[in-house]
């Protein structure tokens, strides 16, 4: 649990980049709505189908969201780090939520009521580019995962998967393991492939001393190596 939740200092310091684009008089209506909400190991932050209500920060932890799809096979979206702003997009187009978002670990979520952020939208035109450019952000995001995710062999998929680890969570002091512990089936999920692939590709990739693995631990050793077959796989 965060040890300062003090909201003024909180939204000041760790989301600087919203504050910043706020209105002195906004600060107080955002420092009056905002709420932090602890979640646990695989807990639930919202599900597909209900209806958003609020702008969400993660400030500690790690967050995925997903989507099940074709024989309820799940298909991980996207991952979370602090500080990044998330279930907004829904809102703004004026539908339920179409995807899932979890925690893959303990972790800490701030929230603005969306209805307040809507209001805030309507007199300060720096706070509508801000959320401009996080949709932008993400959209080409989204189109990069739909190349690699289409086209791209398992192997590749993979690769480009541990590196995205790598750089969306950064590594231990060691500089080589990655900073989150992650299941063979989430580890699927996030390169579209089955588990049993995803087991075995890993193997292939210890045979060829790309990297170490001790149970959810994953060590690269490699990373040369393993952004040449996420380029060329």
């Amino acid at each position: 649990m965060k040890q300062n939740t003090d909201p003024e200092r909180i939204l000041a310091n760790d989301m600087a980049h919203l504050w910043e684009v706020l209105l002195p008089e906004q600060r107080s209506v955002v420092t009056r709505n905002f709420t932090l909400h602890s979640f646990k190991k695989n807990q639930l932050i919202y599900a597909g189908g209900e209806t958003p209500e609020s702008l969400l920060v993660l400030l500690e932890g790690k967050v995925k969201t997903f989507k099940s799809g074709v024989g309820d096979r799940v298909q991980i979206i996207r991952l979370y780090r602090p500080v990044q702003y998330f279930g907004y997009r829904a809102y703004f187009a004026g539908e339920n939520y179409t995807s899932s978002a979890a925690a893959f670990e303990p972790s800490i979520v701030g929230c603005i009521p969306m209805k307040v952020v809507e209001l805030l939208l309507r007199e300060n035109n720096a706070l509508a580019r801000f959320f401009i450019h996080e949709l932008s952000r993400n959209l080409g995001g989204s189109d990069d995962k739909i190349v690699t995710l289409t086209q791209k062999h398992i192997r590749g998929r993979l690769a480009e998967a541990l590196l995205l680890l790598a750089d969306n969570y950064g590594l231990e002091d060691d500089d080589a393991t990655l900073r989150i512990c992650m299941s063979r089936e989430d580890l699927a999920s996030l390169s579209n492939m089955t588990s049993s692939n995803a087991t075995r590709t890993l193997g292939t990739f210890v045979e060829e001393k790309l990297i170490l693995v001790d149970g959810r631990r994953i060590k690269i050793i490699n990373p040369a190596q393993l952004k040449k077959i996420s380029r060329y796989g």
